[in-house]
């Protein structure tokens, strides 16, 4: 072979050997180009609302409360007398004005027992009569001379017998009286229909339960407190309630103050009133704080404090870069309608996300939207 040609032969050969280089070494470049841009720190887009500023406010520290509303003025109306209920007119939920009759029992026994009683008192009153002429009659024969002393104190016994016997038959008329008019039952205030506890047609006894009627203008809640908690309530202390169903916390006030502890518990009594709206209801469940004291503090929404970690922490927003910060949680408090706890671990003025903004990883970008601030 000869020189020249050995010369091209090898000069061929390099140029594929440099070809071939170049091409690997941009295939190399290509592949490690896509785990650069992932090795990038990932941006997430949020809303100015997802982030909140730490300040310090004033927080209402309060004693825990709880139980079941129930309503001032309640009550059963009961019968008064035993017999067949022919009229029970209103249903639950009706409303009632004080003195209505609400329900009727058969008076026709009681009526012909109030003719009776006053069939006895008219006869009763007859033999008064009698009794007081023969009386008058005896007098002024004793005057004049012709009977003696002892038929005129006499004729006064049988009088005196007499106007006894007809009070009381005037006593047994206005029993029966009354018995007819406790055949109609009424309402003893303006309330509304809780409860029906028999149905119309039904024979009942005496003071058995007809209706159950609440009046739900005013109502109270029943809490029970340990006795070094009791011990700093005051009446006309103040408290935010939540009630089941309702949306916005109720306000109470202490009312009055048990004095004495309940046997066993050794609690105390609180009873707590509520001025009555609509929703409101006997029975529903309650819950919130009184308040004892005011302090200082920073605080952050509960639900912005995440517990997927060993420790407490909020997302502390730093220069668009999210840190998760550990924190200390303290006392927490209503404040229209959201749940405040006090924290320890962030300085005034820090930048934290909330509740509504999700977990988000530590060391994410954070950019917001056209409508941030």
């Amino acid at each position: 072979m000869k020189k020249s040609t050995l010369w091209i032969v090898s000069g061929v050969a390099i140029a594929v050997l440099v070809v071939a280089g170049a091409r690997l070494l941009s295939q190399r470049k290509a592949a490690s180009a896509p785990a650069t841009t992932a090795a990038a720190a990932p941006v997430m887009e949020l809303a100015s609302t997802d982030v909140l500023t730490v300040k310090t406010q004033a927080l209402a520290m309060g004693l825990p409360v709880s139980g079941a509303l129930k309503a001032t003025q309640s009550a059963f109306i009961k019968a008064r007398v035993a017999g067949e209920l022919v009229a029970l007119n209103v249903r639950e939920g009706d409303a009632v004005q004080a003195g209505q009759v609400v329900a009727r029992v058969d008076p026709i026994e009681y009526q012909a027992r109030q003719r009776q009683a006053q069939q006895q008192a008219d006869s009763a009153k007859a033999q008064v009569d009698i009794a007081q002429r023969q009386h008058d009659n005896n007098k002024a024969l004793v005057d004049q001379g012709f009977i003696s002393q002892t038929a005129l104190i006499t004729s006064q016994a049988t009088l005196n017998g007499a106007k006894a016997t007809h009070m009381a038959a005037v006593a047994a008329l206005d029993v029966a009286n009354k018995a007819i008019d406790d055949a109609n039952l009424k309402a003893p205030f303006a309330g509304q229909i809780a409860q029906r506890l028999v149905p119309q047609g039904e024979r009942v006894a005496i003071d058995a339960r007809i209706v159950e009627i609440v009046n739900l203008s005013q109502l109270e809640l029943e809490a029970a407190l340990p006795a070094n908690e009791a011990a700093q309530v005051r009446v006309g202390m103040k408290a935010q309630l939540q009630v089941e169903g309702l949306s916005t916390p109720v306000q109470a006030r202490v009312l009055r103050i048990n004095p004495s502890a309940q046997a066993g518990s050794r609690s105390v009594l609180v009873y707590l009133g509520v001025a009555g709206r609509e929703g409101l209801r006997q029975g529903l469940f309650a819950e919130g704080a009184l308040g004892t004291q005011t302090v200082q503090a920073m605080a952050v929404p509960l639900s912005s404090v995440r517990t997927d970690k060993p420790l407490p922490y909020v997302q502390v927003l730093e220069n668009n870069t999210v840190r998760h910060v550990p924190v200390k949680t303290g006392a927490r408090t209503e404040v229209q309608g959201q749940t405040l706890v006090a924290i320890e671990g962030l300085s005034e003025g820090a930048q934290v996300l909330a509740a509504s903004a999700g977990a988000v990883r530590e060391g994410v970008q954070i950019k917001f939207t056209a409508t941030a601030r």
